[in-house]
């Protein structure tokens, strides 16, 4: 019998409490498809445990036990998002990024405040003048896959939460339902990113948001599409 084919999320990578990031756990959930993928969030992925990945006849599931976490699928190629804001807009970013008391998950490792010693430390602020979110990035030396380049899932992760923080914030908490993503070209560790979001649309409790990453020079690098949910306030 063939080995299940397994991910893990260590727990460094989490998000809201307890849970893993959700772009990073989607990133690894799409590491089987080559192309633009689609990945539906139906549970709080967890951390440090192996989830199995199970094919589908459109994609995959990433299961732990009888719960469906993830569902996988190939999608089709997104259309071209906004241009990138020069890179001294984009180093304005955090002027206007929220201050951790108002912050909804502080630790968490893309965006977290109380992480700027080992997160990603995206503090995507609107800038004036702008028409959405932004922050510059320098991949570190651990990011890096085999091939020398930052890991696909990190660029997943990177494309998450400046999602949340294009489209503003809500009654309550939102998390990541769905995200489709597409990585045109891999960046080297000591490259300066541009990151950028905007939001799309507001439906009741859905939020839509586009994300993306550039090279400093405004080079598209990879990009997202997102959808978002708020949480439901607990009943008094």
């Amino acid at each position: 019998m063939s080995t299940p084919l397994t991910i893990l999320v260590p727990a460094m990578f989490n998000g809201p409490p307890g849970s893993a990031n959700g772009g990073i756990s989607a990133g690894l959930a799409a590491s089987q498809i080559d192309g633009p993928a689609e990945v539906s969030l139906r549970a709080p992925p967890p951390l440090d445990i192996a989830m199995e990945v199970v094919p589908t006849n459109d994609g995959y599931e990433v299961r732990h036990g009888d719960q469906l976490v993830m569902t996988a699928q190939p999608a089709a190629p997104l259309a071209p998002p906004p241009a990138a804001p020069s890179f001294e807009t984009a180093q304005t970013g955090p002027d206007s990024f929220p201050p951790v008391e108002t912050h909804a998950f502080p630790r968490c490792y893309v965006c977290g405040p109380e992480r700027t010693d080992d997160g990603l430390c995206l503090f995507t602020g609107k800038p004036n003048g702008y028409d959405g979110v932004t922050d510059v990035w320098t991949p570190d030396e651990s990011l890096a896959g085999e091939d020398g380049l930052v890991r696909p899932e990190i660029l997943w992760a990177a494309l998450d939460c400046p999602g949340a923080f294009a489209i503003g914030f809500q009654d309550n908490p939102m998390v990541l339902a769905r995200i489709t993503a597409q990585v045109h070209a891999r960046p080297a560790p000591g490259d300066d990113l541009i990151v950028a979001g905007w939001s799309l649309y507001d439906d009741g409790r859905k939020h839509g948001a586009a994300t993306a990453l550039f090279t400093r020079d405004g080079q598209l690098l990879a990009q997202s599409e997102q959808l978002w949910i708020e949480l439901k306030r607990p009943a008094a």
